[in-house]
């Protein structure tokens, strides 16, 4: 099995192959860090990650020749496990509304909105309990409670509520995990959240939609 971990220069790659190479040592998996769009077509498991700006981060994604559309033939048409990682997972939705309106993905419907929770502090930093909202395959084992580590200051709201898999409370409801068919993704960094990311991972990896 080949995961390939998109490198657009706009996510903390390093962290994050480490965590996956970790988490696939039983399953055999080949990790690979790749911006290379033929790799990531070929790719058993792909996965987005994303630090910074939702503006600078879908351009910079569009601006590795063939990686968008390589990323739609191999998730959207022939079903391959996707993970979006916080803005890569931002990306997903129809549009962004960070500095100005930017297309997303429209993978899964929504917007990515700005987090308005009076008296306290956004961004978002730092660890919060999850709070499950529906059961699936990447959540086996993770419990309303555990907790994941988060840094952001956006969010995003899925137009359906189905595709909202788990939320955290922070001055209201906000997103944490969201998903549909074949893909998934999280608002907090799995590679950063301990036992529950690394189960996270674990459990994406072996996923068979």
């Amino acid at each position: 099995m080949r995961v390939a971990l998109i490198d657009y220069d706009s996510g903390n790659l390093h962290s994050a192959e480490k965590a996956f190479q970790l988490m696939g040592r039983d399953a055999g998996a080949e990790v690979i860090v790749t911006s290379d769009p033929s790799l990531a077509a070929r790719a058993d498991r792909i996965v987005l990650p994303g630090d910074g700006a939702f503006p600078a981060c879908r351009h910079a994604l569009g601006e590795v020749d063939g990686m968008a559309e390589a990323l739609r033939e191999a998730v959207l048409l022939r079903g391959v496990p996707f993970l979006g990682i916080c803005v890569g997972m931002q990306m997903l939705a129809t549009t962004g509304h960070e500095y100005r309106e930017t297309p997303g993905l429209d993978w899964i419907g929504g917007a990515v909105t700005a987090i308005a929770a009076p008296g306290l502090k956004v961004p978002h930093m730092g660890w919060n309990d999850l709070v499950i909202d529906r059961p699936h395959p990447v959540l086996d084992g993770i419990s309303t409670g555990n907790h994941a580590y988060f840094v952001h200051g956006w969010q995003f709201q899925v137009r359906d509520p189905a595709h909202l898999l788990a939320h955290v409370d922070y001055g209201g409801p906000v997103t944490a995990v969201i998903g549909r068919d074949n893909i998934v993704g999280t608002q907090f960094h799995p590679e950063k959240s301990q036992e529950t990311g690394l189960r996270l991972i674990r459990n994406f990896l072996g996923w068979s939609p």
